[in-house]
């Protein structure tokens, strides 16, 4: 078997990223925590799949996604100021042990859309809130192995993401 669209891929690899001139591992994956996705439903970057395409179990891979194909570059547009009442609690000031420089925040939009932003600066008036991937501007460098690949129900397809064993549980 092959991976192809309606496969389960189960991959053990090691993702690396170049932080001057080092390789520095942002992840680590193994058979026992194994990453598991459903081929082809956008559960992985399309330039990731791409490049895992007709592998079979037991082949070895190793590729570099280069920071556009991966999580693109750093974007001014995706830098928010958001007024300093969007922070404040119950006793009208900020909680320091929540916003503070280098925190992660989840916000949500008014559609209802949430995201992960990190606070890059306060003022007394606003906070500027960096909402890039983390790894934007970072070429990614991929090296495992394909340990299974199966066939997905038909739930699992009908669902979009992987059941079971290192996949989503209902």
């Amino acid at each position: 078997m092959i991976i192809e669209d309606r496969t389960v891929v189960t991959l053990q690899y090691t993702l690396t990223i170049d932080e001057n001139g080092k390789q520095v591992e942002i992840e680590k994956t193994t058979a026992h925590k194994p990453f598991v996705f459903l081929f082809g439903k956008n559960n992985a970057l399309p330039s990731f799949e791409k490049n895992l395409a007709g592998k079979s179990v037991g082949d070895t891979f190793e590729f570099v996604l280069i920071s556009e194909e991966a999580y693109g570059v750093n974007d001014e547009k995706n830098m928010a100021h958001i007024p300093i009442e969007a922070f404040l609690g119950t006793d009208g000031k900020p909680d320091p042990k929540l916003l503070f420089e280098g925190n992660i925040l989840s916000m949500q939009d008014q559609e209802g859309r949430m995201f992960r932003g990190v606070v890059v600066n306060i003022s007394d008036i606003e906070v500027l809130m960096d909402f890039n991937h983390p790894l934007a501007d970072k070429d990614l460098h991929f090296k495992g192995e394909v340990v299974d690949i199966r066939l997905a129900t038909l739930e699992e397809l009908t669902h979009g993401h992987v059941h079971g064993f290192g996949g989503h549980h209902h």
